[in-house]
């Protein structure tokens, strides 16, 4: 019984290397042998694993990565065309790449593009006389207001580089709430080795995916620790290192139930001040354990990776 868990977190976390390497490849062609190569398994054997730990087979999976990822470019890259979009995100074609994307949101890629609120910032240039536009464009600089105001109550958000990091992990794929059983795991796994004793241990959480443009269901993140020595790992429990990042950071001193609102407030501030996205997911960092606190709020800083 013991042997057979130990097996599954060892395919859980040989899978999750796959997934990884998927995820910084997806402008190239992806290959089966290539990947299952990565988790050091057959081909024939990783394709069936891959589907019962992700719940989705390998070609449904680097599909939905790659239109997540056109999307968020036309989100955050105004300046890409989306024929470029296409061909950064592996597409071989600009039909395929329109044709797939309508089926998984519904829309055309340059309706999708053209719906993101960035365009109402630039109808005050326009002379409508369209009285839904104005009101949307009243509504949205409204919206961007009340997000700056509070951001400027509740944070002093700045551009740094976030020094390198070198983290222990655990990824969850699902329901984010589950985030707080995953770093009961990883904490489990640490204490005998005299890790939550470390000076200056900070807690990190990697956020793969957009809850905007990612079901739910398939949104991915890391329940992360950072290391101040070189360790031994083994079952589920992963390392990597976050390098050097320049970032929009927010500190924030607040309740689980803000964390929305400095979200996308954070996104508001970035996008205000005319910076772009990097493709690097963002993470928070997290000081404190929100049990001990007398308000039961949180110490964290809300990290933005930019170009």
């Amino acid at each position: 019984m013991n042997s057979s868990k130990k097996l599954n977190t060892k395919v859980v976390t040989r899978i999750g290397k796959a997934i990884t390497y998927i995820e910084e490849h997806l402008h190239e062609k992806l290959v089966l042998n290539d990947i299952a190569t990565k988790a050091h398994f057959s081909p024939f054997h990783f394709h069936r694993l891959f589907t019962v730990v992700t719940g989705e087979t390998l070609n449904n999976f680097i599909i939905r990565k790659r239109i997540e990822k056109s999307a968020s470019f036309l989100l955050h890259k105004n300046n890409f065309t989306i024929t470029e979009v296409s061909e950064k995100t592996g597409f071989t074609s600009l039909s395929s790449f329109s044709r797939t994307f309508k089926k998984f949101y519904g829309l055309s890629p340059l309706e999708f593009k053209e719906s993101s609120p960035d365009k109402f910032s630039k109808i005050s240039k326009e002379e409508s006389k369209n009285g839904q536009v104005i009101t949307l464009f009243e509504q949205y600089i409204c919206n961007v207001n009340n997000s700056l105001n509070w951001l400027k109550m509740n944070a002093n958000t700045e551009v740094k580089i976030v020094p390198e990091m070198q983290l222990a992990y655990i990824s969850l794929q699902g329901n984010i709430d589950l985030i707080g059983n995953v770093y009961n795991r990883l904490m489990q796994w640490a204490y005998p080795k005299g890790l939550m004793q470390q000076d200056d241990l900070r807690m990190v959480t990697i956020y793969h995916d957009s809850p905007k443009i990612t079901d739910l269901n398939h949104l991915r993140m890391s329940a992360c620790m950072t290391l101040n020595r070189r360790v031994e790992t083994e079952g589920e429990v992963n390392l990597r290192i976050l390098p050097d990042t320049k970032c929009v950071v927010s500190p924030f001193e607040i309740g689980l139930d803000e964390f929305q609102k400095a979200w996308e407030s954070s996104f508001v501030w970035m996008s205000e001040k005319g910076y772009k996205k990097a493709d690097q997911a963002p993470f928070g960092i997290y000081y404190n354990n929100p049990e001990e606190h007398p308000e039961r709020k949180c110490i964290v800083d809300i990290c933005i990776p930019i170009e």
